[in-house]
C-alpha cells in the first residue's frame, strides 16, 4: 500500500510556514546586506516583504533570486512535486521575472519512505520546470526525518518594470488570479484522504501568465497569495506601499468545496494565526467569523494578487489613501 505522504508531516504546504508574526520578530533589525564593492546594485532586499530578491545587472536586466519548500500538501507524490515547483516559480513569476535555473532542493526520511517516492516528487517538479521553459540542474539533498521539497529559483526581469510590494497607489482595483480556499481543503485531504481534483488543479497552474499580462499593462505592483493568506498578503502590500486595501468580501472567488470544507471543521492552524497577526491593523466589521477566516486561509500555491486590472480575474477591491486600518474588508 502506497503511503500517505500527508501523514509524514506535521503541517501541510504553506500552512507549515513560520507565523509571520514571529518570521518578522526574527529578522527585525537584521535588515539587508549589501558589502562595499559587491557586484550589481540590489533594487530589492528585505525591508519591503517581498517575494524574491532583485539586484540589477549588467545589460539593463535584473536578477531575480527566490527560494520556497515546504512538506507534503497532498498525498500522491508526483502531485506534491508539482505543486511545490509551481509555488516557488510563483515567487519568480510575482516579481514581474522570467524564471530561468532552477535547483531541487530535497528533504527525506530514508529510512521510512522508498526512494522511488522521492523520484515521484523530483519528476513533478521537472515536469512543472519544463513547461515553464525553466532550467533545473541538480540541486542538494539530506537525509531528514520528515520529508520536505522545492526549488531555488532564479530569473530574469527588467529592472524597470519589477512588480513590487510598494508601489501601490491610491485608486488602483485589486485583481485575484486564482480562488481562495486552498488551505482548508488541503486540510481536509490531510484528514481524510478524499482528493480535491479542482484545488490540485489550481496549485499546479503557473502564475506565468498573468505575470506577464500584469508587466505587458504597465503594472508594477503585486504579490502572490500563498502561507499569510489573501488577508496576510494584501496587508504586507498596503503597508509597503503608504496605502489602505479595501476588499470586497463578496468579489472573492473560491474554489468550489471550500466553505463546506470550513463548516466541517478542516481549519489549517496557519490559516487561524494569519487572521489574529492581521486583525489588529483590519477592519473585520464588515464580515462574518468565518468569511474572515476564509480571506486569511493560508494558501498553496496561489494566484497574484495585482494593482491593476488582469484579463480574466476578478477584481476584488482597490487601494484608498491610507486610513486607520491598511485592510478594510466590506
Amino acid at each position: 500500500m502506497t503511503p500517505r505522504l500527508t501523514q509524514y508531516a506535521h503541517g501541510g504546504g504553506c500552512a507549515c510556514k513560520i507565523p509571520a508574526g514571529e518570521l518578522e520578530d526574527m529578522v527585525r533589525g537584521l535588515g539587508t546586506v549589501t558589502p562595499p564593492g559587491a557586484a550589481g546594485d540590489l533594487l530589492v532586499g528585505l525591508d519591503t516583504g517581498d517575494d524574491a530578491a532583485a539586484v540589477r545587472i549588467d545589460g539593463g536586466r535584473a536578477v531575480v533570486a527566490t527560494t520556497d519548500f515546504f512538506t507534503p500538501v497532498v498525498d500522491d507524490a508526483y502531485d506534491w512535486g508539482r505543486i511545490a515547483a509551481t509555488n516557488a516559480l510563483s515567487d519568480v513569476y510575482a516579481m514581474g521575472a522570467a524564471p530561468l535555473l532552477a535547483l531541487n532542493l530535497l528533504c527525506w526520511p530514508r529510512e521510512r519512505l522508498s526512494p522511488d517516492l522521492a523520484t515521484e516528487v523530483l519528476r513533478g517538479g521537472a515536469d512543472v520546470c519544463t513547461a515553464a521553459g525553466c532550467h533545473l540542474a541538480g540541486g542538494h539533498s539530506v537525509d531528514d526525518p520528515e520529508p520536505k521539497y522545492g526549488l531555488a529559483v532564479t530569473g530574469l526581469a527588467d529592472p524597470d518594470r519589477l512588480l513590487r510590494n510598494d508601489a501601490g497607489t491610491p485608486g488602483l482595483p485589486l485583481s485575484l488570479t486564482k480562488p481562495l480556499g486552498l488551505g482548508v481543503l488541503n486540510a481536509r485531504h490531510k484528514a481524510t484522504g478524499d482528493r480535491n481534483e479542482a484545488a490540485i488543479a489550481v496549485m499546479t497552474t503557473l502564475n506565468d501568465a498573468a505575470s506577464r499580462a500584469a508587466v505587458e499593462a504597465g503594472i508594477r505592483c503585486a504579490t502572490d497569495v500563498t502561507g499569510f493568506g489573501l488577508l496576510g498578503h494584501v496587508h504586507k502590500l498596503a503597508r509597503a506601499s503608504g496605502v489602505t486595501a479595501v476588499i470586497d468580501a463578496a468579489a472573492v472567488p473560491y474554489v468550489d468545496g471550500t466553505r463546506q470544507a470550513l463548516a466541517d471543521g478542516f481549519v489549517p492552524g496557519g490559516s487561524t494565526r494569519n487572521l489574529d497577526w492581521v486583525r489588529p491593523s483590519a477592519d473585520l466589521s464588515g464580515v462574518d467569523d468565518d468569511t474572515a477566516l476564509l480571506l486569511a486561509d493560508a494558501q498553496t500555491s496561489g494566484g497574484l494578487l495585482v494593482a491593476g486590472e488582469v484579463p480574466g480575474a476578478p477584481v476584488i477591491g482597490e487601494l484608498r489613501p491610507r486610513g486607520e486600518h491598511t485592510v478594510v474588508v466590506r
